[in-house]
């Protein structure tokens, strides 16, 4: 065999095995992603406003809206709102320690005002481009394990009453399923912007000829593999998992321990299976 012959076949054993490892690690994130998607509840922005609908309602409330810290930008940014009164705030950025928004996001602890005005706390600029200045409100944070990501506002009772220390509870109740809506989003967002790394990495490597590698190819085949039925099992334990959101912390614990026995188990009956294939 002549030397531009071996060249010629070691090139293309070396393009699959380029995609061969792009295939698994395309395989990996799929993988990741659908069991953070049966874990995790539905994100996105019609969540956060069904959050702020329920609010509203809930307090009989002129509006209600939320502010998510934006890291690129370093402000807030009030994202979704309801009410009569809510919605010319949308769109909103501010620095994220002006007005009261700040002040909560700045320091985690909620703030309720009966009288908003008087306070020196309370942005009357930022009240002013909304076209709407509150006579009270409750605010409270955004807190998930990394810390505050953003703040929960309701403005005024339709009757007249101020917000109270039960008023700050119900509140964070709803901050709260903001929240896990907010880490949603952030699971399908982080494996879009992985899955995109990822693919601009193999188009821009290819075959060590310089010619390039079939990524709807190796993308399609990623896909085809979740469909396999010796998952099945796999995906229909997840689901069950996935129901288990609010049991009580000691049934949690059982359930752990359950599962590291027989995680060990299957562990090593895989082993035991890779050395019956070797031999």
């Amino acid at each position: 065999m002549s030397d531009s012959a071996d060249d010629s076949a070691g090139q293309t054993l070396a393009g699959e095995r380029v995609a061969k490892v792009a295939l698994e690690a395309l395989r990996a994130i799929a993988l990741r992603a659908e069991v953070a998607g049966r874990l995790a509840p539905p994100g996105g922005v019609a969540v956060l406003r069904s959050v702020v609908d329920a609010t509203v309602i809930l307090f009989a409330a002129e509006a209600a809206s939320l502010a998510l810290y934006d890291q690129a930008t370093d402000r807030l940014v009030f994202r979704v709102a309801a009410g009569s009164q809510g919605e010319g705030v949308v769109g909103l950025a501010i620095a994220p320690d002006e007005g009261v928004a700040g002040y909560v996001f700045t320091t985690g602890q909620p703030l309720a005002l009966s009288d908003v005005a008087s306070d020196a706390r309370f942005g009357r600029r930022t009240a002013e481009q909304t076209g709407y200045t509150p006579r009270s409100l409750v605010a409270v944070p955004l807190q998930d394990d990394e810390g505050t990501i953003g703040v929960l506002e309701v403005l005024d009772k339709r009757n007249q009453e101020g917000f109270d220390l039960r008023d700050i509870e119900l509140a964070s109740v709803f901050a709260r399923q903001a929240t896990v809506a907010i880490r949603a989003s952030r699971v399908e967002r982080d494996t879009a912007t992985l899955i995109r790394s990822a693919l601009v990495d193999i188009a821009s490597a290819g075959g060590p000829d310089g010619g390039e590698i079939d990524v709807e190819a190796i993308v399609a085949a990623a896909v085809a593999e979740l469909g396999r039925d010796d998952e099945g099992a796999l995906w229909a334990l997840t689901d069950e998992i996935a129901r288990l959101r609010g049991a009580d912390p000691g049934e949690l614990d059982l359930v752990r321990e359950l599962l590291a026995v027989l995680a060990r188990r299957a562990e090593r009956a895989g082993d035991a299976r890779a050395r019956r294939r070797s031999r």
